[in-house]
C-alpha cells in the first residue's frame, strides 16, 4: 500500500506579498489567471463549485470558467442538475482554482444568480454543434440506465434540430457575485502566503470598498 502520508512536496516558485499585489482582488485574479495561461499549465480555467443542499451537506464538482468581470465569474450548466437544484434552494456557493504547477490556489466566496437569457443564448451558440446537441441529449444528475442512452438521444435530437439547436430552457448561465477572496501562493516550511480580501459595505455613503489581510497559513 502507497504511503501517502510521507508524500512532502517543499513549495519554492514565488512569493505573494501585500506591496507587490494589487488593491482590487478580480486584477489579482486576472494577473493570476493570465500567468497560469501563459505557463500552459492544464486547463487553467477549470475550478471547483461548492454548494450545499437543504439537508446542509455540500457537494463539489469541477465546471469551467466561461467569463470574469467586476459583475463576477460566469459558467454555464444545466439548470436541472444537482448544483442547479441546491443553488435554487441555496443561492450561496464557493469556487476554487488550484494551478498545481505554479503552487497557486485563488478560493471565491458570493451569491449566485442566473445571466441573462440573452447572455445565455449567445454563449449557447457559440459552441460546437456537438455540445448544443449534449446540452439537450443529458439529463445531467439522473440516474440512466447506460450510455446508450445518451447516444440515443443525441441521435434523436440531431436528427430533430439538424445545424440549428435552440438553447435548451434548462440550460443556461450562472454569475457568482463575490463577497470573499483567498489567494494562496505555497511557500517553503509550510508558511504560506495568504491573502484575503473582504467586501465591506460602507452605510455612510452606500460605497463597497475590499479590505486585504493576511491570514496564517
Amino acid at each position: 500500500m502507497t504511503n501517502i502520508a510521507a508524500l512532502r512536496k517543499s513549495y519554492e516558485r514565488a512569493e505573494l506579498n501585500e506591496d507587490a499585489s494589487h488593491a482590487d482582488p478580480l486584477k489579482q485574479f486576472e494577473q493570476w489567471l493570465k500567468e497560469a495561461i501563459a505557463a500552459d499549465v492544464p486547463e487553467p480555467n477549470a475550478m471547483t463549485v461548492a454548494t450545499v443542499a437543504s439537508n446542509l451537506r455540500p457537494s463539489t464538482r469541477v465546471v469551467l470558467i466561461k467569463g470574469y468581470d467586476e459583475r463576477g465569474i460566469t459558467w454555464f450548466t444545466n439548470y436541472d442538475s444537482r448544483k442547479g437544484q441546491e443553488l435554487a434552494g441555496n443561492p450561496f456557493a464557493a469556487l476554487q482554482f488550484h494551478w498545481v504547477e505554479l503552487e497557486r490556489v485563488v478560493r471565491i466566496e458570493g451569491v449566485v444568480e442566473k445571466v441573462s437569457a440573452e447572455e445565455s443564448d449567445a454563449y449557447f451558440h457559440s459552441r460546437p454543434l456537438d455540445s448544443r446537441i449534449g446540452a439537450w441529449a443529458s439529463p445531467q444528475s439522473q440516474v440512466i440506465s447506460g450510455r446508450g442512452v445518451l447516444v440515443a438521444n443525441a441521435a434523436r435530437y440531431g436528427a430533430q434540430f439538424l445545424l440549428n439547436p435552440p438553447r435548451p430552457p434548462h440550460w443556461g448561465g450562472y454569475r457568482l457575485k463575490p463577497d470573499n477572496w483567498q489567494f494562496w501562493q505555497g511557500r517553503k516550511s509550510r508558511l504560506h502566503d495568504r491573502l484575503r480580501y473582504s467586501l465591506q459595505n460602507l452605510s455612510e455613503t452606500n460605497e463597497q470598498l475590499w479590505t486585504r489581510e493576511r491570514l496564517a497559513p
